[in-house]
């Protein structure tokens, strides 16, 4: 099959799951009850929209690095942002750096960024989130390398070129349960999208909790 005709294909399949994915995060986090919620790596702000748009939450933060990335989301959150009660703020960092302002939240979501993070950043992203921020319940999702070949991706290829890494199941959950082992979380695992019998699913969830997981 020419190149011509699996990239559409292709960017078919990711759009898709991306909406599936942020439906699927907005989902776990207002079933977990939390009022006050951040959003790491925020991007253009697509979960934040979510987000705002339901009135459970009380207060939402999105992280980012990138201007351009906040400059979006500004657009895209408008409305909200323009509110008096200041229900919503986006701040310019990095959640791999202390970020004490950010303590104490009910619940994270990192969705589809900790494998823009070298791997040698990780452990700081893990000080930082999971032994300083220290919220409630954190929603981490991203790739399953496994997965790659029904994306038409050759060996050793990722999904975006910006990717530092992409695990399979097994390493992701290791370092999972290595992080909550240091840090007092439980972890339970997950997927979003087409499950294949072999590959699994495209993208691979864990949702670290603080005590019993409810």
């Amino acid at each position: 099959m020419s190149a011509d005709r699996t990239f559409p294909r292709n960017m078919t399949q990711m759009t898709s799951l991306h909406e599936t994915r942020l439906a699927h995060v907005f989902t776990q986090l207002k079933a977990s009850g939390a009022r006050r919620v951040l959003d790491l790596g925020c991007g253009s702000g697509s979960l934040l929209y979510r987000l705002a748009d339901d009135p459970q939450f009380d207060e939402i933060v999105g992280l980012e690095a990138s201007g351009l990335s906040l400059r979006q989301a500004r657009e895209v959150l408008a409305s909200w942002l323009g509110e008096k009660t200041q229900r919503i703020r986006l701040m310019q960092g990095s959640y791999a750096e202390a970020q004490p302002a950010l303590a104490g939240y009910d619940a994270a979501a990192l969705v589809e960024t900790i494998e823009h993070v070298n791997p040698e950043a990780l452990s700081r992203v893990e000080i930082s989130v999971f032994g300083q921020m220290r919220p409630s319940m954190v929603y981490v999702t991203t790739p399953n390398r496994e997965y790659n070949p029904l994306f038409d991706l050759e060996p050793g290829e990722f999904r975006e070129p910006d990717h530092k890494f992409e695990w399979d199941r097994m390493k992701f959950q290791r370092w999972a349960r290595g992080v909550a082992g240091r840090n007092g979380y439980e972890v339970t695992f997950g997927g979003i999208g087409e499950n294949d019998p072999e590959f699994g699913q495209p993208t691979q969830t864990a949702r670290f909790c603080r005590g019993p997981v409810t």
